[in-house]
């Protein structure tokens, strides 16, 4: 049996963007520590494949899409999940949008696009589970940036400048609510191999060069972000607030590695 701070037994936890990759690696692991988990995206086919995995782990889920786009949609989403359990303890914000391109080649309305997921998708779901949250005095929001919260990456600064301003506000929405019981935190994620970026990273000059920079030399893998979602989702975490928690494989510690 692992530590009572650390079981999410009777929490419910809402996963935005949890139908894939790092998303649906934190709704299965948070549904290992014990949380009911409700993964949501765009798309219903992916929604009811993600709730039935939490299903199938012997915890309870709801099978309803979610656009953060639309205000409206990540609304009904809050009262489906309170209609259901009552109430919601956890928000992760998984949802993101990316695009490689040179700065000057970015057409606006991609800039814009980008933002609107990243940033201000994030911000809505904070908001309207924040609420909630707020009047229950209990919440943990765990926000997803990047290493590119912090340091430059090449060709992709509409997703950089989202993931920077979603560290901002995840700092901004923790002091804010810090009296409201309510903590808000962010995963930095490393460098990990999903099925969405396999292609960008296996045998190419950018993959080469991510593991030249970073200390283990190797990718990592969407599982090893699930401790320290569970740990920042659970009660352990009842001081913490406003920390980026960075599980990158020693990049942002590294200066020279050999």
């Amino acid at each position: 049996m692992g530590h009572p701070l650390l079981d999410l037994t009777n929490k419910t936890a809402v996963v935005i963007g949890g139908t894939s990759g790092i998303g649906l690696a934190l709704a299965r692991g948070l549904a290992q520590a014990g949380a009911n988990v409700i993964p949501t995206g765009r798309r219903k086919e992916l929604v009811q494949a993600a709730s039935a995995e939490v299903a199938a782990l012997g915890r309870r889920s709801l099978a309803q899409t979610c656009d953060v786009t639309d205000v409206a949609s990540v609304e009904r989403l809050l009262q489906s999940v309170c209609t259901e359990f009552n109430s919601v303890q956890i928000l992760v914000n998984c949802a993101g949008r990316i695009m490689r391109m040179p700065t000057l080649e970015v057409p606006e309305a991609e800039w814009n696009a980008i933002m609107e997921t990243n940033l201000n998708g994030t911000l809505r779901a904070c908001r309207v589970f924040g609420r909630h949250m707020i009047e229950e005095r209990y919440g943990r929001i765990i926000n997803i940036g990047s290493l590119s919260s912090l340091v430059g990456l090449y060709e992709v600064a509409a997703y950089a400048a989202s993931k920077a301003a979603v560290a901002s506000l995840t700092k901004s929405l923790a002091i804010e609510w810090a009296t409201s019981g309510v903590c808000v935190n962010a995963l930095i994620p490393g460098v990990l191999r999903t099925d969405l970026n396999a292609a960008l990273l296996d045998g190419t000059e950018r993959g080469r060069e991510f593991l030249m920079r970073t200390p283990m030399h190797r990718f990592g893998k969407p599982e090893e972000l699930v401790g320290a979602a569970v740990f920042l989702a659970s009660d352990s975490a009842s001081f913490v607030t406003g920390h980026l928690l960075v599980v990158d494989g020693g990049i942002m510690a590294s200066g020279v590695n050999q």
